[in-house]
């Protein structure tokens, strides 16, 4: 019986905790579903901010699979406010020059 009191107690405990972090996600001004797609682009960021560092010259396929992902994470990171994702702003500004560098050297070659 005591075993069966501690386990409603803990499943209690959980659902509270996501109530009130579902609630300061609101609180702050932001839609729940917009911040889990913050939460997996930032995912995206760090993978396409190591591909940026890894390589310099990239094929027309991987031009494109960049662009769209780079699009993908810059979407998610407008909806969301600067102050939370400040720590991630070198790897945003990095991943912000490779897709301008992309987009510019793909203008001038179909020019």
């Amino acid at each position: 019986m005591a075993l069966l009191a501690i386990i409603y107690i803990l499943i209690f405990i959980i659902f509270a905790l996501c109530a009130y972090a579902v609630m300061q996600i609101k609180l702050a001004g932001i839609d729940v579903k917009d911040f889990w797609s913050f939460i997996e682009a930032n995912q995206i960021l760090d993978k396409l901010y190591e591909f940026s560092k890894k390589y310099k010259t990239l094929s027309p396929q991987q031009q494109v699979v960049y662009l769209l992902e780079a699009e993908k994470v810059f979407k998610a990171f407008d909806k969301i406010p600067n102050i939370i994702w400040e720590d991630e702003f070198k790897k945003y500004d990095e991943v912000l020059k490779k897709y301008k560098e992309i987009k510019i050297n793909r203008w001038v070659s179909n020019s």
